[in-house]
């Protein structure tokens, strides 16, 4: 085996763990694509025998391209943060279907996604390679072109900004899902008293329909004021297929074949404390939804 060939198998075999730190920077799969992929490229010019420690060169390299990629969407983005969802992940509930753990093995909640978004590129760069992969201070602060001991303050405050808004979802899907069943079962009934009962007080809703129903990009926050805009989501309920949504219980919501929604649920202590939705019909037509009907 030639050098190439050994730098192909090694690459390959580390793409899993690269492709997880670039969606949790960037919250874009092909956005994560290109970085890794940018990855490759400068693996494939550059001298291994003079890299000492191959797995860190190649999460710095990725780390640097996504804080690149970071920068330039903050200097030109319009819109405010929270009024754009991340790429979803979706796969089937069964788990039979490999998709499932490929999803699980990639996941983290759309809700925390979100709130990534709201920090700098340096504090999100700190805090996902830091508090998700490990990676010392004292490899972080280079990247960034601070000291550890500044990266480590980073990461500090971007970890009180996840905790305030971003809770630790429950770690049983079952137990998700049957929140969630009872919420959609509600809204089938429009059970208003329902609703507010399953939801959590500071429940958040998030929708982005993008530039094609700009009418549903919408934040709501509060039990009531969600459940009421809920009850409409009864009339949903015969379409919303079951599915794992970034590991999470969710759903896809399908009519005549065609996507008009992906649904993302936070379910805390037995009740929904974010529900994040994607309407957006051109980034809808982008996901790969055909293990749904396996």
């Amino acid at each position: 085996m030639d050098e190439r060939e050994w730098l192909t198998g090694h690459f390959e075999r580390r793409r899993p763990r690269l492709r997880s730190v670039a969606y949790r920077m960037l919250g874009s799969v092909s956005e994560a694509e290109d970085a890794v992929q940018e990855a490759w490229l400068r693996l494939d010019g550059a001298d291994a025998g003079e890299v000492e420690n191959l797995d860190a060169w190649l999460t710095t390299v990725v780390a640097r391209t996504c804080l690149n990629m970071l920068r330039t969407r903050r200097n030109r983005r319009e819109d405010p943060a929270d009024a754009h969802m991340p790429d979803p992940l979706v796969a089937p509930e069964d788990a039979a279907h490999p998709e499932r753990e490929a999803v699980l093995a990639d996941s983290v909640g759309l809700a925390l996604l979100v709130v990534l978004d709201t920090l700098t590129p340096a504090e999100r760069l700190a805090f996902v390679l830091h508090d998700m992969f490990a990676v010392p201070f004292d490899e972080i602060g280079p990247m960034i072109e601070r000291s550890p001991a500044t990266a480590r303050q980073l990461a500090s405050r971007a970890r009180r900004r996840v905790r305030g808004r971003a809770p630790m979802p429950d770690p049983d899907v079952g137990r998700q899902r049957a929140v969630v069943d009872a919420f959609f079962a509600a809204a089938r009934d429009g059970d208003f008293d329902g609703l507010v009962a399953v939801l959590h007080p500071d429940v958040v809703l998030r929708s982005d329909g993008g530039t094609a129903r700009a009418r549903h990009t919408t934040v709501l926050t509060g039990a009531r004021t969600v459940a009421s805009q809920a009850i409409t989501f009864g009339r949903l309920s015969p379409f919303a297929r079951p599915a794992l949504v970034n590991g999470s219980a969710g759903v896809v919501v399908t009519a005549k074949d065609r996507p008009l929604s992906v649904m993302g649920f936070t379910v805390v202590d037995g009740r929904i404390a974010a529900i994040d939705v994607i309407a957006d019909p051109d980034r809808l037509a982008r996901l790969d939804l055909a293990a749904l009907d396996g």
